[in-house]
């Protein structure tokens, strides 16, 4: 089983949703891991608007910003229909999906045709993470426009059959005024680091 795995935290070690992450892969016996760190190593801001203008100019007339961008889209679409499973470390920043990982997005969906379903039928763990909390009954219910879009691009569009988990309170312990929540975020640590653990031997058994 080849397995591709995006992270993409700001946070190093200290990473979240990494170290879900890594309590997946845990789970598989060093299966063969394709891996991209979106941070760390991020995808030029304009490979996508390149990309575009490249697919609707001529070949003759393409500029090398244009012929570099198509490639990177190839590459990137490449690697997602060569995996039989992905693992995607997707943290929640300002309120959405972060901009590196929106041009990944974007760019690998201008590496293939349209609407093109990438991961069909295939397992993908999204792990995605949130400093506070953001569910029905807290002042910032509504504010999370991060994980419906994670939902319908892995799932809907791409047609992996998807495994999201997610957990809150992340900055509990760091931001003092969150304290009073400190019994509620272990919980969710440790329901979170459960699921990832139980999603990584779904992959093993496939």
């Amino acid at each position: 089983m080849a397995i591709l795995r995006i992270d993409a935290s700001i946070q190093g070690p200290n990473s979240a949703s990494s170290a879900l992450a890594d309590l997946v892969e845990k789970e598989l016996a060093g299966a063969p891991i394709v891996r991209r760190h979106l941070a760390t190593d991020p995808i030029p801001a304009d490979a996508w608007a390149n990309a575009i203008q490249g697919t609707y100019t001529p070949a003759e007339h393409r500029t090398d910003a244009h012929r570099g961008a198509l490639a990177l889209a190839g590459e990137l679409a490449a690697e997602l229909r060569s995996a039989d499973a992905a693992i995607l470390a997707l943290p929640f920043y300002n309120y959405g999906v972060s901009q590196h990982v929106k041009t990944w997005f974007d760019l690998a969906m201008a590496g293939g045709e349209q609407g093109e379903k990438f991961l069909d039928g295939k397992p993908a763990v999204v792990l995605t993470t949130r400093g506070g909390a953001y569910g029905p009954g807290t002042p910032r219910d509504g504010w999370d426009h991060n994980t419906d879009y994670l939902r319908r691009v892995v799932g809907d569009i791409w047609g992996a059959e998807l495994i999201l988990i997610e957990r809150e309170f992340t900055l509990v312990g760091v931001n003092p005024a969150l304290d009073a929540f400190t019994e509620t975020a272990e919980l969710m640590h440790k329901t979170a680091a459960e699921a990832a653990s139980a999603a990584g031997r779904v992959l093993a058994s496939r």
